[in-house]
Formats: structure tokens, sequence, C-alpha cells
């Protein structure tokens, strides 16, 4: 767990100076010299049309691909530097995911799909996977299987998985978009309420305002940089 009171609480989860990406090279930028600043502990939203860049600058925070331009660190490591496999590493290691799709394994059941990440990375805790259901109040569907759960429930499966390692940094990408008004609602406040007794940094990318208002702080990515709403 990532403890508010230790001194790495108080230093940046995510420093982004310049970063720049063109599709293809050298033609039109998606991302156009763009610095942000993340505290650790913080819930941050990223607001942004469908093809504003969200999802590029996801795949750089979440070491899907290093930067053309400009320099990355997230959790104290510089991505710039890495190969794929070191990407691969930091992210089995160090980072949480949700998606939009909630990306479950079918023939997986709750428990050991949240238990994924730790057996990646050669752990083995059922107490801290039990612990995740309970906090998210669905440890009664842990033998179940994907299929048979609603849409609000996948995506607490999904929450948990991304926290059982005790990731410095989750993002999430339209993380209610296959969900109804009401349950977005209960997902996201869920959502806050577990990684802030986690100490976790949450950068969340969506188009959504009323998701938005959860966050810490909301920038807008328009023309490939970001501004800080008001």
């Amino acid at each position: 767990m990532n403890d508010a009171s230790s001194p790495l609480a108080a230093l940046p989860a995510v420093v982004a100076r310049g970063l720049t990406v063109r599709y293809p090279p050298e033609t039109r930028a998606v991302l156009s010299d763009l610095d942000l600043e993340v505290m650790t502990g913080r819930f941050v939203a990223i607001l942004g049309r469908s093809g504003s860049g969200k999802s590029t600058l996801l795949n750089l925070l979440g070491a899907m691909e290093p930067p053309q331009e400009g320099s990355l660190q997230v959790a104290g490591k510089d991505l710039a530097g890495l190969d794929e496999a070191g990407r691969t590493l930091f992210r089995r290691q160090h980072l949480g995911f949700v998606f939009q799709s909630f990306n479950l394994i079918p023939v997986l059941d709750v428990h050991r799909n949240v238990a994924l990440p730790l057996a990646l990375n050669g752990l083995e805790d059922g107490q801290r996977v039990t612990e995740l259901l309970a906090a998210l109040g669905i440890d009664h569907l842990a033998q179940r299987y994907p299929e048979t759960l609603s849409g609000g429930e996948q995506q607490r499966v999904a929450i948990a998985r991304a926290l059982a390692h005790r990731p410095a940094l989750v993002l999430a990408d339209e993380p209610t978009g296959n969900l109804d008004q009401e349950t977005s609602r209960q997902v996201i406040e869920l959502m806050k309420q577990v990684l802030a007794r986690e100490g976790t940094t949450l950068i969340m990318a969506t188009h959504s305002e009323e998701a938005a208002d959860s966050a810490h702080e909301v920038f807008r990515l328009t023309g490939g940089r970001l501004e800080r709403r008001p």
C-alpha cells in the first residue's frame, strides 16, 4: 500500500514535459509539447472528445509506447529510457488498468481474475484479494464468472484487479462508458473511496463531465495540450 504519510506520498507520481506525438511521424501532432504533473494519491480526470488524444496520452503513461519527444517519469522511472521488455515489466509491477470493456477473463472466476496481477508478479495473496472484494462490496461474487455479472459488478471486479498488486498508478480509460448513469456514479464514487484508502494515484480519461466532477483535478485535452478546468 502507498502510505499517505510516507515520503513517497509527497513526490509526483507523474511528471511529463514537452510530450509530442505525431502519427505518422513528422505529420499531424496528436500531442503537442504537453506538460503534466500529478502528485501521489491524487485523482485526475482528463476530459476530451473522441480523437482528442486521450488514448494516446494513456498509452504513454501506461508504458505501452515510448515518448517520441519530451520526457516522462512515472513512479520515479524514466519511461523514455526503457525498451519494450522494460516497459512490459514496468507495467506488470507498477501500473493498474481499468478499461471501458472490463477486459475480464471469461474462464476465470472473480477471485482468480482479481488474483491475476499477483500471479503475473510471482505472488500469492488470497487475503489481499478477499479484502479488495470486500472493500468493493463484491466478496459474495468471488466464485461467480464474468458473464453472470452486471456491468457495474464487472467494473468493480476490474477495479479490484487493477489494485491487487498495489500499483503506484492506476489508469482508467472511459471506465463508465458501458454503464448507465446511476451505476456510473456508484462505480466512480466507490473507486475514488477505495483508491484514497490505498493511497494510489488515479488518472482517468473520459468524455463525461459528470464522471470528471469526482476528480481532485480536471484537465481538458484540446489541440494536443492540457488545460486545467476551473
